[in-house]
């Protein structure tokens, strides 16, 4: 589906939202922010995704990251909807707002349209997205589910805590990381200079080709 991508600068829109107008720049501030679209209130999986996310929401401020809704349903709609998600998922307070899209206008320029989903009038329903956007209000990382399959908060907040990583330090994660696993040194660092940027020192795997290019070091998140 061609639209906004990674690299891409997310589209500064003034949005009506559960918490009043915001326009995305400023919402986005200095901080990295998620912003997720999801097809319809009042769906199983979508009640089940926000409950979700709101539960997770002291973990993602930890990290110093916001949390930016999108559908296609009215602000009223939102904030009736909002009773049956903290209802559904005990201990959650959506403190997060939700942005309404009823003429689908930001789903399209934000890369979130269903090509499949439509609703009962024929009109394109929010595809299952997700876009993580970093203080400079670049796209970092996609994501992108079908309506049937929710999304996994564990798997959302390790990605957006390895692109802080490597936004940090010139590190990228390796399969499977978790927080407080080791890292890689990225290629383009010289063994010289990772010394002297990593003094807790870093170990090179022996492998048959002997390049020496896989080094892992230890850094706390």
């Amino acid at each position: 589906m061609p639209g906004l991508t990674i690299g891409d600068t997310i589209p500064n829109l003034e949005l009506e939202t559960t918490h009043g107008k915001i326009k995305i720049h400023d919402y986005v501030g200095d901080s990295f922010c998620i912003i997720f679209s999801h097809p319809a209130d009042f769906t199983p999986v979508c009640t089940s995704e926000l409950g979700g996310m709101a539960k997770c929401m002291p973990e993602f401020q930890k990290s110093g990251v916001k949390l930016l809704g999108v559908s296609c349903d009215d602000v009223e709609s939102h904030k009736e909807w909002i009773k049956d998600v903290e209802a559904f998922t005990p201990g959650s307070h959506v403190r997060y707002p939700i942005a309404a899209d009823p003429k689908r206008e930001a789903i399209k320029q934000l890369n979130m349209v269903d090509p499949y989903e439509k609703d009962a009038e024929g009109k394109p329903l929010p595809s299952r997205a997700l876009h993580i956007v970093g203080p400079d209000k670049k796209v970092k990382a996609s994501m992108l589910y079908p309506a049937s399959t929710g999304r996994s908060m564990e798997e959302v907040l390790r990605v957006v805590q390895s692109l802080q990583l490597a936004a940090k330090y010139m590190v990228a994660t390796p399969v499977n990381w978790k927080p407080g696993d080791p890292v890689v040194i990225s290629p383009g660092v010289s063994d010289q200079e990772a010394k002297r940027m990593f003094p807790q020192g870093f170990e090179v795997k022996d492998l048959p080709s002997k390049k020496g290019y896989l080094r892992f070091t230890q850094i706390e998140s």
